[in-house]
Order: structure tokens, then C-alpha cells, then sequence
């Protein structure tokens, strides 16, 4: 692995300013090693540093990132070959097992199911849910388990390690300055999903060989027309930073001036070979990669997204005093409580569907006891149809 030279090559503010007219802070060359590894003792794992550099206009920004990683708390590993866990399949995954972070008591019970390139940090409702484990590679994927009520909030600060702090490249076919690449994906059990809808912004953009082609456009977009993977500039490449907002990830953030998140395709993101993704693509099928509008140059990028009710499964919440289902968790089965003039003979039919939506048990032989067999230990969607309507109840069986 090479080391990172530590220093500043700096032009004067007037010639850096001549070129770029955007409202962020230009820095130039790479940065002074302050943490020379977060992730020692991992085979195979890239050096994982930070550092810090001076900006023209006299200010020092941490690179790639101020962190929690020091201190987590640490997201459950879905996929960790660090920690040796390294499961073929979601099959292979004890999700009852994985803790819930109760933001909410009494709230909606939610699994999620997250990949980054490279580093991410979670937030629900402005509290911190936990951070990636590995900030760097080999790469990995985490799976969380939070209670809220409806409508949340999700803020995720995504970072695009680098080994040439300051710069934004690395080592990548032989070249020591190959501009990285960044992505994330996340699924959750209650249909949320990223996707464009979502909103990204990015703070720090290198590396840059010509800062006149950094534009901030009407829609709040700060975009860079250049985006080589090997840059000429090398150790001297600019970079430009912007001050992160205290309130991003809080409910009461607005973010209606940050542009919508860029959708990536798989092939764009590079993931074809990656177990901790492969491994449990289904999980996200109807997940896309997001990013802010440059994959290459964005480093630091921040996202949100608000959710008013679950997507997957309509919101049947005025049924729920009139259809009460007991045990939950349950084993081989539940007692149907109903009333309000309700009776069996008016249900359809019971299914259970697993968290992609395949459904796997069903019957229309509706009573108070209902015996669901020996389906394997999960989350699942309980759906109760009437005649005209549907209810809907996440599940555990245990």
C-alpha cells in the first residue's frame, strides 16, 4: 500500500479563485496525516486514514470525513469476511436475533438492509442508529433493526474513502492515483428504498484538475463536467469543501434546496463479484443505487429521505382495532380476535409474504386459531383479505 505524502502544494488564493467562482472552499495538493489507520488488523483491508488540509480562505477541513467510527455504535454485519461472518444467502442470517433500536416505543418494528461504497453513518429522526464496520474494504454490508412511528426521517452520511487524503484517489490498476468511485443501496422492510426520490447533496469534491469546470447549478446541484478516473494532476489535484449543515440529519432539516439523489446502475457501481452485495442482491430488488450527481468526484455526500407511511403494504391502520392478532412473535400459528361486526365468514383469505414480497403460506380456512405450519424463523408480512379490504402486520416467528 503506498503512503499517503503528507503537505500542502498551494497557488495563490487569486490564481485558485480565477478559476472557480462556486461558494466552496478550494484546497490543493494532499493532506496531513492526523490518524494513520482506523482499521488496522484486517486482511486485505485498505488503509483507512485521516487527515487534514487548509483551504485558501484559511479553513481546515478533516478528509475524507469527520466520523463516528471511533466510537460507533457499530451496525450488525449481514455480510463481514473482518469478522468472519460470511453467509451465502439471507437464508443463512438469523434476523430475529439482530436488536432493535427503539426510537419510538410502541412503534413500527423495520429491518433494513444496507451496502456502501465505502462508508456510511445512519440516522432515524436525527439519532444515530450505527455506523458502518469497515470504513474502507474489504467490502461489506450491514443489516439494522429500528422501532419508530410514522412519519421518519432517514439522514446517511456516505464517504468515499481515499488513500491520497486531500485528493481523493487511490491505488487502482497500478496507478497510484486513480480517482475512486462511491454507491449505496439500502432496503427496508416496509417497502422504503433508495432511489432517486431521494435527496443528495455533496460537501467534498476532489480530485479536480480544473476547478473553472466545478459548476453550482440553479437546483443546488454542485456538479464537475470532468470526472477522469486518472486525472494527470495527480498529488497536486485540487479539492473543495463545504461546511456540513449541525441540523442535516434532524426531522426539522430542510432539505427541499438539496437536488435529488443520481440513480447508478450495478454495472456503473462495479458490483459484479462482490459477495457482501451478490450474496443477497434480492434484498434490494427493488433498490437502485444512489449518489449525488457525480459517482467519481463526490467523496462526502449526504442523503435524506422522509417516509409518510409503509410502501410496500398499504397503510390499513383503521382496521387494526378491528382485527387483533396474537402472539406476535409467534411459532405455528396465532389467534384471530375480531370485532365491529366483523366476522370469519368475511375474510377471503390469510396470507403470509416474506420481505420480498413471494408469498409462501395461504388459506381460506379462516377460524379463531390459525395454524401456519413450519415456516422458517423471519420477518414476514401477515395480510388478512376482506371482501373490499386488506389488513396488514409485519410478523416475527421465532
Amino acid at each position: 500500500m503506498r503512503s499517503v505524502i503528507s503537505g500542502l502544494l498551494m497557488l495563490s488564493p487569486l490564481a485558485l479563485f480565477a478559476q472557480y467562482t462556486g461558494t466552496g472552499s478550494v484546497s490543493q495538493g494532499v493532506a496531513t496525516i492526523v490518524n494513520s489507520n482506523l482499521f488496522p488488523g484486517c486482511t486485505g483491508s485498505r488503509v483507512a486514514a485521516v487527515g487534514t488540509i487548509t483551504s485558501t480562505d484559511s479553513r481546515v477541513w478533516t478528509v475524507p470525513s469527520i466520523t463516528h467510527y471511533a466510537t460507533g455504535p457499530y451496525l450488525p454485519d449481514l455480510y463481514n469476511q473482518c469478522a468472519g461472518i460470511v453467509p451465502a444467502n439471507i437464508s443463512a442470517v438469523n434476523v430475529s436475533a439482530i436488536p432493535t433500536v427503539v426510537i419510538d416505543p410502541g412503534g413500527a418494528i423495520i429491518t433494513g438492509y444496507i451496502f456502501g461504497d465505502n462508508y456510511f453513518e445512519l440516522y432515524i429522526n436525527g439519532v444515530l442508529v450505527g455506523v458502518d464496520p469497515v470504513p474502507y474494504t474489504p467490502f461489506n454490508s450491514c443489516i439494522v433493526k429500528f422501532q419508530v412511528n410514522y412519519p421518519y426521517t432517514i439522514a446517511i452520511k456516505l464517504v468515499d474513502w481515499e488513500e491520497n487524503l486531500g485528493v481523493g484517489s487511490e491505488l487502482n490498476g497500478g496507478n497510484p492515483y486513480h480517482a475512486g468511485d462511491g454507491g449505496f443501496i439500502a432496503s427496508f422492510s416496509d417497502g422504503t428504498a433508495t432511489s432517486q426520490t431521494w435527496k443528495a447533496q455533496t460537501f467534498y469534491i476532489a480530485p479536480i484538475e480544473d476547478l473553472s469546470q466545478v459548476v453550482e447549478l440553479s437546483d443546488s446541484t454542485r456538479s464537475t463536467a470532468s470526472a477522469s478516473t486518472s486525472p494527470g494532476c495527480n498529488g497536486g489535484c485540487y479539492a473543495i469543501h463545504y461546511p456540513i449543515p449541525s441540523t442535516w440529519n434532524s426531522v426539522a432539516f430542510n432539505d427541499a434546496g438539496w437536488p435529488n439523489a443520481t440513480e447508478f446502475s450495478e454495472a456503473t457501481v462495479g458490483v459484479a463479484g462482490t459477495l457482501a452485495y451478490t450474496n443477497f442482491s434480492s434484498l434490494w430488488s427493488t433498490a437502485k443505487f444512489i449518489w449525488s450527481s457525480n459517482l467519481i468526484l463526490d467523496n462526502e455526500v449526504l442523503v435524506r429521505h422522509t417516509v409518510t407511511v409503509p410502501s410496500s403494504v398499504p397503510d390499513f391502520s383503521s382496521l387494526s382495532k378491528t382485527i387483533h392478532i396474537y402472539p406476535n412473535p409467534m411459532r405455528d400459528g396465532f389467534h384471530l380476535d375480531l370485532s365491529k361486526g366483523v366476522s370469519y365468514s368475511d375474510i377471503n383469505k390469510i396470507s403470509i409474504c416474506n420481505l420480498y414480497g413471494e408469498r409462501i403460506f395461504e388459506t381460506q380456512n379462516i377460524s379463531q386459531m390459525v395454524n401456519i405450519g413450519n415456516i422458517p424463523i423471519g420477518l414476514y408480512y401477515l395480510i388478512i383479505s376482506l371482501k373490499d379490504k386488506q389488513y396488514s402486520q409485519l410478523i416475527t416467528i421465532q
